[in-house]
């Protein structure tokens, strides 16, 4: 068990594990914001909003040092603590929100707005990334694997890791910054190595690692869903062969977050000469959140112990307008605070110098014993345009289903509220490869929603008149993220899309139809 063991020996230390194992998630948390905030307290951000009086709250009973931090710390969006304090840490400044000079910014372009986010990545984050990740690897000792994947590579396909000097820091991919900062001991087990994972070029690197693959031994793959499946096929077809365990025989793990790999799982599973184990991650660019820590288990545990305190937003129209826009109002919650089966848009403070920052995720707690949770969907990416409350998850659910029901694979779709006679319309854009009828995919697809979601049966009766579909092939999303210079990495296409960018998506669509016909 090469890896395992090599982390072992190296003297890793599962303490974390075992503290957040046999400590209440309260307990874990208190501790984890004390610590943040005595580690920030002397920052400008610290002593703008007293810290200090926020800390001596922990000495009195109860939540006297809850009450103190709500009242002291507003909720910022990433426009307003961008805006307010990111940006000086970008032009040099030290001590703004974290002690020190910023040294990387991770370049997030998200799915909700169209410019890129520079996330701030400080020296504890990048260790803290670290450690969950050790963590989650050794986790995978509760899997029934075979002992030569442990002695296999790990592919990890991110975004280049390039990274571009600007002025005082440097910006990039997360996945960069983290690959620029590998411990020596993983580099041994990393594919495709650092001089592939430089490469800026996307199409090129998948044509790189598409030639070297038969010289690897890989046990672990590691990566967004769609740009995984792209980069298999492109080695099936190098390689002249039926399934990737023909030139991999030890792959058995495949590790992917970022979206829900339901929509992707059918195409994914023709690609493999037999069963493999998916792992979820919650890894984003302001920290690594939680892990699929149980085999067969669909949900995530959240990591309380390692550098992110987090507080819980009920979603509910009280606390979000109808942009998904947080009010300043809102409701917030500690992790005893909360209950299974509701939804929560999630504030994170952290070891980057992010403080009751709204990522924009919106979660479900599936067990509060085991701090374990599902990712629904994103504030902004719901439909609710008469009442419908239509998340994400409902989304991928229906499409899923749908897919099953016509036998096809259905790995991206999108969705806009339209206006529609006096009335409402949705309108859908399905992406699959299969020969299919759209008034049947509508049919399908109309009906399981009702069933999955009551708000929408109701509505469908009611406000919501008409649902429209459009079936494209699958290479139209990725010309399309190709268009807007978003191929690969963490880039995702988004599954919701909101008039602005609903009216560019069809100009979009009008030319790929103007050049078919020219």
């Amino acid at each position: 068990m090469a890896i395992i063991g090599t982390l072992l020996k190296k003297g890793i230390r599962i303490r974390e594990m075992l503290e957040q194992e046999y400590t209440s998630p309260f307990d874990l948390q208190k501790k984890e914001l004390k610590e943040l905030l005595m580690a920030a307290s002397q920052t400008e951000f610290g002593k703008y909003y007293n810290f200090s009086e926020i800390l001596n709250g922990f000495r009195k009973g109860n939540k006297e040092f809850y009450n103190k931090f709500k009242t002291n710390v507003p909720v910022h969006t990433y426009n307003k603590i961008y805006s307010d304090w990111w940006k000086l840490a970008q032009k040099g400044v030290k001590n703004v929100c974290w002690p020190g000079r910023v040294k990387y910014f991770a370049l997030s372009s998200g799915t909700s707005e169209a410019s890129s986010k520079y996330i701030p990545v400080t020296k504890e984050m990048t260790k803290a990334i670290q450690k969950t990740s050790v963590r989650q690897i050794l986790t995978l000792s509760k899997y029934d694997l075979q002992p030569e994947v442990f002695e296999a590579g790990i592919l990890m396909l991110g975004g280049s890791t390039h990274l571009n000097k600007k002025g005082s820091f440097f910006e990039g991919d997360l996945s960069g910054i983290q690959a620029a900062r590998l411990p020596f001991w993983f580099q041994h087990f990393y594919k495709p190595g650092k001089k592939i994972a430089k490469t800026r070029s996307w199409d090129a690197k998948l044509d790189e690692i598409a030639s070297k693959a038969k010289d690897w031994n890989i046990g672990i793959i590691v990566g967004v869903p769609a740009w995984i499946q792209i980069l298999i096929e492109k080695i099936l077809k190098y390689h002249k062969l039926q399934n990737i365990h023909e030139i991999w025989p030890n792959l058995m793990v495949y590790v992917h977050g970022g979206v829900s790999f339901d929509p992707y799982r059918k195409g994914f599973e023709k690609l493999l000469g037999r069963p493999i184990y998916y792992i979820e991650t919650y890894l984003a660019s302001e920290g690594f959140i939680a892990f699929q820590a149980f085999p067969n288990r669909k949900t995530m545990r959240l990591v309380l112990n390692n550098g992110i305190f987090y507080e819980f937003v009920p979603f509910e129209d009280k606390n979000f307008d109808a942009n998904g826009e947080v009010k300043p109002d809102a409701e917030t919650l500690l992790i005893d605070e909360v209950e299974e089966g509701k939804e929560y848009a999630l504030l994170l403070s952290s070891c980057a110098g992010a403080w009751r920052y709204l990522i924009g995720d919106v979660i479900k707690f599936t067990s509060l014993e085991e701090s374990e949770i599902v990712i629904t969907g994103r504030t902004k990416h719901f439909l609710s345009l008469c009442g419908e409350h239509l998340s994400v998850d409902n989304m991928n659910k229906a499409i899923e289903l749908v897919a099953n029901d016509l036998n096809i694979t259905i790995p991206e779709f999108t969705v806009a509220g339209i206006p529609h006679e006096s009335l409402f319309a949705h309108q859908w854009y399905v992406g699959t490869d299969g020969n299919v009828d759209p008034k049947i995919v509508k049919e399908k697809l109309d009906a399981h929603l009702k069933v999955l979601n009551d708000d929408y049966a109701v509505e469908r009766s009611a406000a919501l008149k008409e649902v429209f579909v459009n079936v494209l092939p699958v290479k139209t999303f990725y010309n399309w993220m190709e268009h807007k210079g978003k191929v690969g990495g963490q880039n995702k296409f988004p599954r919701v899309m909101k008039k602005a960018q609903l009216d560019e998506w069809k100009a979009f669509l009008q030319t790929q139809v103007n050049g078919h016909n020219s």
